[in-house]
């Protein structure tokens, strides 16, 4: 079976870790903030906090917005967000107390669609969370607008918090996604470009919001502080959601393979983009040139869902729709819409193997099987 999704592991990685695991310090420590250090270089922000996962980088967000002055009581306070992902983006707003308004979806590119999101923005707004699907960016230029009139209607701007697990290595009219002015959170789960076994990325775009963002990922506690006779104040409480030593160092020595396996994902995208232009059932997403995918994620609108997956089953191929609509989900239904953009697309949508692992007689066989019809 063609596997839709596969770990990236470099060979150095079990030698970092011993190293770790021979210094005796594993917690928070000196590789943490070497990994940082090359994060910054690689995305090219220096206000970033690794974290322990993804999901606790998007709590970690969306308690920065939450606790921004100028608010309505975060009862009432309402973010802005996609249903079409995984479960983790909307149930950080839902862990701070905030309140859920579902935006529609642009079913040719998957992400919000940006009509909609203006429609819905009100006073009550707190932030937007966008998701870039796939590692397919939205238009950051577009949204920085629509929050622009929102602060000159309204005298605050709501924050916009971006999902990038999809998205390392994606970029927007020619910079890393993290250089654009918003919050920004990166996964560095098992199965995505760049791995640490678990782990995460906040990146955030001023001094003041690092600097806090550094402090909630450990309880409120400066790092620096004199613990050992207790001489130390926590102004503002936080979390348990440091990055650790050994993710760390998996971190590290995964960086040194990660841009070659993204070049191959997009490369292997194209590669699908020319041979399946104009097939009988099968739908596209969009391209644009202000934006470079990392193409975490192929995406395929296809007529007969069932019937496509069984095919590409039968072919040895692995194919997953990969979230279930959050909407849908019961926890969620006080929040409940029409969204007739995600209606149009959500039962057309699969995903096919795009990633590093590929052959080219594996591509090819993709591309065969599709053809022939299902």
């Amino acid at each position: 079976m063609i596997p839709l999704l596969r770990p990236a592991m470099s060979p150095e990685v079990p030698a970092r870790v011993a190293r770790v695991i021979d210094s005796g310090l594993v917690g928070h420590g000196p590789v943490v903030e070497e990994f940082e250090r090359a994060l910054r270089a690689r995305v090219g922000n220096p206000y970033l906090a690794a974290v322990n996962s993804g999901s606790s980088a998007l709590h970690l967000a969306l308690r920065l917005v939450a606790d921004r002055p100028g608010g309505d009581g975060r009862r009432r306070d309402e973010v802005l967000a996609t249903p079409l992902t995984f479960e983790a983006s909307n149930w950080a707003v839902l862990a701070n107390g905030l309140r859920l308004r579902w935006v529609d979806v642009d079913p040719a590119s998957l992400n919000v669609d940006l009509d909609d999101l203006e429609r819905k923005l009100s006073p009550a707004t707190r932030a937007v969370v966008v998701v870039h699907w796939g590692g397919y960016p939205v238009d950051l230029r577009r949204l920085a607008t629509i929050l622009d009139r929102a602060e000159a209607a309204w005298g605050h701007r709501p924050a916009a918090v971006e999902d990038c697990a999809h998205a390392w290595g994606s970029t927007f009219e020619g910079r890393p996604l993290g250089n654009h002015g918003n919050l920004c959170v990166f996964s560095f789960h098992a199965i995505k470009h760049l791995t640490c076994g678990s782990g995460g990325l906040l990146v955030a775009a001023d001094d003041e919001t690092y600097r806090r963002a550094r402090l909630l990922r450990w309880y409120g506690i400066d790092r620096s502080a004199d613990r050992v006779h207790g001489d130390y104040d926590v102004a503002e409480w936080g979390y348990n959601f440091h990055l650790n030593e050994i993710e760390a160092a998996i971190g590290l020595a995964n960086l040194d393979l990660v841009d070659a396996n993204v070049r191959a994902h997009r490369d292997n995208a194209a590669y699908y983009d020319r041979e399946l232009a104009g097939v009988a059932g099968v739908e596209l997403t969009e391209r644009r040139p202000d934006r470079e995918s990392s193409y975490w994620l192929y995406p395929l609108k296809v007529r007969d869902r069932p019937a496509f997956m069984r095919r590409m089953t039968a072919a040895g191929i692995m194919t997953s729709v990969v979230i279930r609509r959050n909407d849908a989900h019961s926890c969620v239904r006080d929040a409940a819409t029409d969204l007739p953009g995600l209606d149009r697309v959500h039962e057309r949508m699969v995903h096919i193997p795009v990633g590093w692992w590929l052959s080219e007689r594996d591509r090819e066989h993709v591309v065969r099987t599709i053809r022939a019809g299902w």
